[in-house]
């Protein structure tokens, strides 16, 4: 009976060993499990300019790294998808305007203002752990354009104004040549009237 009893110790004291090893095994592989670091969360940027978004990942192994947008009215779409070393799977709507690095950061070029929106990483390790993190970018029209457009206007609306004052002087002109005219006839006719009129007395 008793070496029964000293086996079933065994038993239950290689059972907790097991579990307290299986426990730090979870509490490793939790410490190392993804983390994700966004430098500038917010982007200000100009229309045809190239933005990178830029972030930084550690996790074990080798993850999948997704971005998505997601446009201020709501407008979701996914951008491109990858594991660092592999081909990235970029959608249709951003091909040829994206390029992906090994960090996670993606590029896009020559940006417009509908690109306005927010962007959201999201970085899954083979274990199905993963961290997100979104980044705002804000697209602007050029400024000096819009002062070129307002030179340009204004430009023309001085020239408009040159032509319309030129036309009035024009008509001016016309109008007091006129009326001279008129009154030497009118003093022409007075005068053939009283010499009439002498003649006839």
């Amino acid at each position: 009976m008793r070496p029964l009893r000293s086996r079933s110790r065994k038993h239950r004291g290689i059972s907790l060993g097991l579990l307290a090893l299986r426990l730090a095994a979870a509490c490793c592989l939790q410490s190392q499990g993804v983390s994700l670091y966004i430098p500038q969360p917010a982007i200000n940027a100009t229309v045809h300019e190239d933005i990178l978004l830029s972030v930084e990942y550690s996790c074990p192994g080798i993850p999948t790294i997704e971005w998505k947008y997601t446009s201020t009215w709501g407008l979701q779409k996914k951008i491109v998808e990858w594991k660092p070393g592999t081909q990235a799977n970029i959608s249709q709507s951003h091909r040829d305007r994206v390029c992906t690095f090994d960090n996670g950061s993606i590029q896009l070029f020559s940006v417009g203002v509908r690109d306005s929106g927010y962007y959201v990483i999201t970085v899954t390790e083979r274990l199905g752990s993963s961290q997100f993190g979104t980044i705002m970018l804000h697209v602007s029209e050029i400024l000096y354009e819009d002062l070129h457009f307002v030179t340009v206007f204004l430009a023309f609306l001085g020239a408009v104004a040159a032509v319309l004052i030129s036309l009035m002087w024009v008509c001016n002109k016309c109008a007091y040549k006129f009326q001279r005219k008129r009154r030497h006839k009118l003093k022409e006719s007075t005068t053939e009237e009283i010499e009439l009129q002498d003649v006839e007395c």
